[in-house]
C-alpha cells in the first residue's frame, strides 16, 4: 500500500481501533493465474504487544482455504471526501479536493487446518463474539445434528502477522486552520460517515498534540 510518509503511522492502537470498528477484513493470496485471490470475511483480532494473530473461517470450496503461507489482509477505516472549498487559506485553484482515509495493510503466513474439534472452538469463539456485539446469546453446539454438518463445509484459519502498514491520511500535511475547518465541515454534514471521519480526525490531531 503507497503511503508517503506524512501519512505513515505505527503505533498499534490504531490497528485496535480499525478491527474494533470494522473487523470484516479482505484476505489476499497468490492466485494460479498470478493474480491475487481475495476474500471478503470478518475474523477475531488478538495483539499482545506486537504479536498480532487473525483467526477465520472459509467456505472449503474457497480455493484460498486451502493455500497455506504467505497473504495480506487490508483493513478499512473511515473515509469521506473532502471539498476543496473547505480550506480557509486556499486562493482560487490553489487546492484541489482529496479523500480522506484510514487504513492498514497486514503482511503474515496463512496456516490453515480443518480439525473438527479446532473448527468448533473457531466458530464457537467467533459466534459468541459477534452474538455479544448485538446482544443476543445463540450458541453454536457442535453436538447438534444441525450444527454439525457445518464444520466439513468449512476451514479455519490462523493468520500470523509478521508486518503492519498504518495509514491514517486526515489532512495533517495541512495547516492546522484547515485541519480545524475540515472537521466542521464533516460534522456539519452530520451523516455518521462523516463524524466518525471528523473524530478520527480529532484523535489523531490530540495525539500529535500529546506527542509534539
Amino acid at each position: 500500500m503507497f503511503t508517503p510518509r506524512a501519512f505513515a503511522e505505527t503505533d498499534l492502537l490504531w490497528l485496535d481501533r480499525l478491527l474494533a470498528r470494522d473487523p470484516f477484513v479482505t484476505v489476499l493470496t497468490p492466485g494460479s493465474d498470478g493474480l491475487p485471490e481475495l476474500t471478503r470475511m470478518p475474523v477475531l483480532y488478538r495483539r499482545e504487544g506486537e504479536r498480532i494473530e487473525l483467526r477465520g473461517h472459509w467456505a472449503r470450496a474457497n480455493p484460498q482455504s486451502r493455500h497455506g503461507g504467505a497473504a495480506k489482509v487490508l483493513v478499512d477505516g473511515p473515509h469521506g471526501y473532502v471539498s476543496a472549498s473547505w480550506y480557509p487559506d486556499k486562493e482560487p485553484a490553489a487546492r484541489v479536493p482529496t479523500w480522506n482515509y484510514a487504513a492498514a495493510e497486514l503482511r503474515g503466513q496463512l496456516h490453515t487446518f480443518d480439525d473438527t474439534d479446532a473448527l468448533a472452538g473457531l466458530v464457537g469463539a467467533i459466534s459468541d463474539h459477534f452474538e455479544a456485539s448485538v446482544g443476543q446469546a445463540w450458541q453454536f453446539d457442535a453436538t447438534r445434528a444441525e450444527h454439525g454438518p457445518e464444520l466439513r463445509a468449512i476451514n479455519g484459519f490462523r493468520f500470523q502477522v509478521e508486518h503492519v502498514q498504518l495509514k491514517l491520511k486526515l489532512s495533517q500535511n495541512h495547516p492546522d486552520a484547515n485541519q480545524r475547518a475540515v472537521i466542521a465541515e464533516l460534522e456539519q454534514l452530520g451523516t455518521p460517515s462523516s463524524t466518525e471521519l471528523a473524530q478520527w480526525m480529532r484523535w489523531h490531531r490530540e495525539q500529535a498534540a500529546r506527542s509534539g
